[in-house]
């Protein structure tokens, strides 16, 4: 297996439900607030139909569920929750920081947040010295997953080609992102319940443990 997977030059983390496990935290927070909008909808839905995709995406989702238009102060209360919430219970990724602190190439983070979020995030769970100067959001290039945009960003400033990077991911709009800028795609599994990845990223994993085997 080390063999094959040796030609990797450069690691490109996904942050939400790779590095952090924020990905139950925030979903729960969006679930709440459409519920409290008569949306109706659980846990579940919410992996189904915002994992892995903009916050944009998931409001306009919201809307067509409650048939109007969102609160003006939606995300604003949102972001607010969400963060209160990242700072009381967000863990990283059981087994991440060991695979961070030994890991011989260079790496980044590539994620669809806000930068101010995914500093935070990774603030809170012990993560950021790791990632200073390395860290990626759509929000600065407006364009989300799955246009693969933010990993060619993300492969360039690292001053790699797409074909020498692997990039780790938890969803299937970010796969389908790596794949369509030509990367390859490691697809953590740990809370893919309908079995979304299989077939679709390269390789699909289930404990980050594995990881330094994989690579």
């Amino acid at each position: 297996m080390n063999t094959t997977h040796s030609k990797y030059k450069c690691i490109i983390f996904d942050c939400d439900g790779v590095l952090v496990d924020s990905e139950a935290i925030g979903n729960q927070v969006l679930v709440d607030l459409a519920n409290e909008l008569g949306a109706n909808i659980d846990l579940n839905y919410a992996y189904q139909h915002f994992k892995g995709g903009s916050l944009g995406g998931c409001m306009k989702q919201i809307e067509t569920l409650i048939s109007s238009e969102l609160p003006n102060d939606f995300e604003e209360r949102y972001r607010k929750r969400s963060f209160e919430n990242f700072r009381q219970y967000i863990q990283p990724i059981e087994g991440i920081t060991e695979i961070i602190k030994n890991l011989k190439i260079p790496f980044c983070v590539a994620s669809s947040g806000p930068i101010s979020k995914i500093r935070l995030n990774l603030e809170f769970t012990g993560l950021l010295p790791y990632f200073e100067d390395r860290i990626f959001s759509c929000y600065t290039l407006q364009k989300w997953k799955p246009d693969p945009a933010i990993f060619l960003w993300a492969a360039s400033s690292m001053g790699f080609d797409p074909k020498d990077c692997v990039v780790i991911e938890d969803s299937l709009t970010g796969v389908k992102a790596a794949k369509a800028g030509g990367f390859d795609v490691f697809g953590y599994a740990a809370q893919d319940y309908t079995n979304e990845l299989k077939g679709k990223a390269d390789l699909v994993f289930e404990d980050m443990k594995e990881l330094s085997y994989l690579l």
